[in-house]
């Protein structure tokens, strides 16, 4: 009795082993699939290499989910299924950055989907003293789909599309040009080299994450499908401020840390909106759109940045050193058509009050003058460098809060 309840324990346990087995098979073939590439490639002895790193990347736990960067995922998906992109482009996104606004190549490549300079200026990311919107989720993103629309169109394969993407246009045509094929075994063959081995191994990865991605047993167990499919009240909320408004009060009226939104607008080389316009886009979460509706005000500017009284002697450059800012961000926030101040001028200067300067001495500077140009009492400066004395050095650094 035992022996045939057992058998047919057995017989149920692989039963259902072979239907798992042949759903995870189904969802290979369909990732191949979405990337134009042949199903018969799952038999090919790369595949078989790329299972294998999939198996190395889950050990050394790949997905981090408590990374903040997760909250682009439902945007980027929501992104590409409007453009209709396949999804399996996300894991490019992971293969480029990781999810990291601030991921940064050797080659000057930045931001969430790696974009050069060049390349991003002409898919319309604005790069400049006040942004790089190659840290943008959402602007960054949408460029990524045209691009990646763009060479779709020239190659007529998405998986040319990811190599291209990752390799250069012209370094793909000619490898289908010498390689006489665009067959995707071919072009990855590591003994003909008709492409770099970095490029060979990029699209190995994008596939090798997508595996991963679509494994129950291992997403599950790591709360990754939650990440990947989780509703819009985790995602952004796209919000317009004012130019010049303040991170910080924008933060507190929604009651969050100044930290997070800074993290979610990483485009934003200072902790404010450019003052070149009138109107600017930001993110917060979606959770805080309602606090946003209810609370926001454009910041006030005198009240939040330092003012300054021109004196005798005073260029915009001069001003700018002492505040460790660019003289072109002063002139842009009093909207100067020329750098000719005049005494007694005030000046709109984009640093929060309160804030924290660490000052470099220079030579000639006493605890005094530095103490007179900063507006504090030498007592002050001294209780904030933890000094016993008046003694300070060439190339010291010296805290001084406003």
């Amino acid at each position: 009795m035992r022996r045939g309840l057992a058998l047919i324990l057995l017989f149920f346990v692989n039963l259902y082993a072979s239907l798992d087995i042949g759903g995870y098979y189904n969802k290979e073939i369909e990732i191949l699939r979405s990337l134009d590439i042949d199903p018969s490639f799952v038999t090919n002895r790369y595949y078989i290499n790329i299972k294998k790193e999939y198996e190395k990347y889950k050990k050394r736990h790949f997905f981090n989910t408590q990374s903040k960067s997760f909250i682009y995922i439902p945007t980027i998906k929501r992104l590409m299924s409007e453009a209709r992109v396949p999804q399996v482009f996300l894991f490019m996104a992971m293969a480029e950055s990781n999810f990291s606004l601030h991921a940064k190549s050797h080659k000057k490549a930045v931001g969430l989907w790696q974009f050069i300079p060049q390349t991003a200026k002409k898919y319309g990311l604005r790069i400049d003293e006040y942004v790089d919107e190659r840290k943008d989720p959402v602007k960054s993103t949408k460029a990524a789909i045209r691009y990646l629309q763009d060479l779709y169109a020239k190659f007529g394969r998405w998986y040319l599309a990811a190599l291209a993407y990752n390799s250069g246009e012209g370094r793909v045509a000619r490898a289908i040009k010498k390689a006489k094929t665009k067959k995707l075994e071919v072009l990855i063959d590591p003994k003909k080299r008709y492409l770099p081995k970095e490029s060979r191994r990029y699209i190995r990865k994008i596939i090798a994450l997508a595996l991963m991605g679509n494994d129950e047993n291992y997403f599950l167990k790591d709360d990754f499908d939650y990440i990947l499919n989780r509703g819009s009240a985790y995602s952004l909320a796209v919000v317009k401020v004012r130019g010049g408004d303040v991170l910080s009060d924008i933060a507190e009226s929604i009651k969050i840390k100044e930290s997070i939104l800074r993290e979610l607008n990483a485009h934003l080389k200072y902790g404010f909106v450019p003052p070149y316009v009138k109107e600017y886009d930001i993110y917060i979460p979606y959770i805080k759109l309602a606090d946003f509706k209810d609370n926001y005000r454009p910041t006030d500017k005198k009240r939040a940045y330092i003012v300054y009284r021109v004196k005798r002697g005073d260029s915009l450059v001069k001003i700018a050193r002492k505040y460790d800012i660019s003289y072109k961000v002063i002139k842009d926030f009093n909207k100067l058509k020329s750098n000719i101040l005049r005494v007694n001028q005030t000046l709109i200067i984009p640093v929060p009050k309160k804030s924290k300067i660490v000052y470099k001495v220079k030579k000639g500077d006493t605890l005094l003058s530095i103490s007179k140009r900063y507006g504090i009492s030498v007592s002050k400066l001294k209780k904030l460098n933890e000094k016993k004395d008046n003694m300070i050095r060439v190339g010291e650094r010296l805290v001084i809060i406003n």
